[in-house]
């Protein structure tokens, strides 16, 4: 089979943004408590965490769906939550997704699945697990099928994210596959458990290597193994492929008649946490894409190597996708957006480096620029400098401005040690950047005050420090261009 090119792969990515995908499947609540431990309990021999901050997400299916609205496809979402606070917190978090229909049914006396994550200078201590593990009763379940079919007949793909929690339960999975069947809508299953029979008929079913070898009984060490697996299951249950992911070994895409070994995709592995959710997202979207099914599991294989290596549970974007194929060349690699700049900021943060942020319209650099930067760098482990683009200078600095255009600013500003990312942005401030990325220190220079710094409330709310840093004497931006202009 010839590969593809990067053109071909490019224009695959484009495609995933027009998909139209429905996911059921267990729906869960990630927690994660950030902190610092610098002494032992006296009541025992365990560490005590100083929690600094604690984040909260959504898990299991919840991640297919991050996943999928990351790639900016169209996403209906059908699961059940409990009556409790973790419920409802999980409904405002799904609820807050762009380009999702959500469907969260409520079972009164149900524990809403909570894993909580304790974690220290990048270090997991303990995670905690509270869940009820039990099928629907029968009047939601039939509720949910009933839900799920009509949503069935509005997307183009059906995913089954079976957590093992009771949601897919075998009679329930079984009649989603047929319901998808008799309207001919493709389905993707990431499977749990040993009994594979409630998935019989799935089109391409992704379990990785492990979940592969407990449920047909068989060591997978070699390739000729995961193949002679994957069809014996195919011929057993009537699946049209297997996706096999095999963490570094990369993933094995296999049909009745024929196999392919896709290598690993990624440079460093951080994290596996969530990669599995990701694989069956992209996947997915480039079959509800239209997408033929060995260019969805290359997408896929590109952005399961992606995720994992980054800290935490992640998503792949188009912009990280087009960038794996055809990485964007020197310093131009700095300038993200600001979600990617928020990620990222998350993995610093996680490793236990402290997080700056800088911004302003950097017009012409100079001297002094160059002197506030460096005094940025040298109070926090990495540096984020957002600029105003054109329109924004314009309307701050009048018709004449900017000097330079927005992308030769930020390419100016990328090329700099000092700088590690580079945000554009087109309000007048940058107080929705500052509220995602959440910086720990914010730099401005001291021709502000604390009380004159945008977003200096903001930051100091959530543990982070405002700092002044010294000015250059002599040099500003207007001077220069005044100078420049005669």
């Amino acid at each position: 089979m010839a590969d593809h090119d990067d053109g071909d792969l490019i224009a695959a990515i484009h495609a995933l943004a027009h998909a139209s995908v429905l996911v059921v499947g267990d729906l869960m609540l990630d927690r994660y408590v950030y902190g610092q431990v610098e002494r032992v309990s006296p009541e025992a021999p365990v560490p005590i965490l100083s929690v600094t901050r604690e984040i909260a997400m959504p898990g299991g299916a919840g991640n297919v769906v991050r996943n999928l609205t990351a790639l900016e496809a169209a996403t209906a979402f059908v699961s059940v939550v409990g009556d409790d606070q973790e419920g409802s917190d999980l409904t405002a978090l799904i609820g807050g997704q762009a380009n999702v229909e959500p469907w969260l049914l409520v079972e009164n006396g149900r524990a809403t699945t909570v894993k909580t994550r304790y974690i220290a200078s990048g270090q997991h201590l303990i995670r905690a697990d509270r869940e009820l593990v039990a099928p629907l009763p029968d009047k939601l379940g039939a509720r949910l099928l009933k839900i799920a079919a009509d949503a069935m007949a509005a997307t183009s793909v059906t995913v089954l994210s079976d957590y093992g929690k009771g949601v897919l339960a075998p009679d329930v999975a079984r009649a989603l596959i047929a319901s998808a069947k008799s309207i001919g809508r493709p389905v993707v299953v990431d499977p749990k458990g040993l009994d594979w029979s409630r998935y019989a008929g799935a089109d391409v079913i992704t379990p990785n290597r492990r979940e592969l070898a407990l449920a047909t009984g068989m060591d997978l060490t070699t390739e000729a193994a995961i193949v002679a697996a994957a069809r014996g299951l195919i011929e057993r249950f009537g699946f049209g492929a297997v996706l096999c992911t095999r963490a570094e070994d990369g993933m094995s895409l296999v049909t009745a008649t024929t196999e392919r070994h896709y290598p690993a995709e990624a440079a460093e592995v951080y994290d596996v946490s969530g990669a599995g959710d990701t694989v069956v997202a992209v996947l997915a979207a480039g079959l509800a894409a239209g997408l033929s099914l060995e260019i969805a599991a290359r997408l896929s294989n590109i952005a399961g190597g992606l995720v994992v290596g980054k800290v935490g549970t992640a998503v792949a974007r188009p912009n990280d996708l087009i960038d794996a194929v055809k990485p964007t060349s020197g310093a131009l690699r700095k300038v993200v957006t600001r979600q990617v700049a928020a990620e990222a900021a998350e993995r610093w943060r996680q490793r236990g480096w402290r997080v700056g942020f800088t911004n302003g319209c950097f017009d012409l650099l100079h001297p002094g620029h160059i002197h506030l930067l460096e005094q940025c760098r040298a109070a926090c482990d990495r540096l984020i400098v957002g600029i105003n683009a054109d329109r924004s200078v314009r309307r701050l600095k009048g018709a004449t401005r900017p000097v330079q255009p927005e992308a030769a600013r930020a390419a100016v500003l990328a090329s700099l040690a000092t700088v590690d990312l580079v945000v554009i942005y087109d309000e007048d401030t940058p107080i929705d950047v500052l509220e995602l990325i959440r910086p720990d220190v914010l730099i401005k220079g001291a021709d502000y005050t604390r009380d004159t710094v945008v977003g200096a409330r903001e930051v100091e709310s959530w543990g982070g420090r405002v700092m002044l840093a010294d000015l250059l004497a002599g040099h500003s931006t207007t001077a220069t261009v005044q100078r420049l202009r005669g």
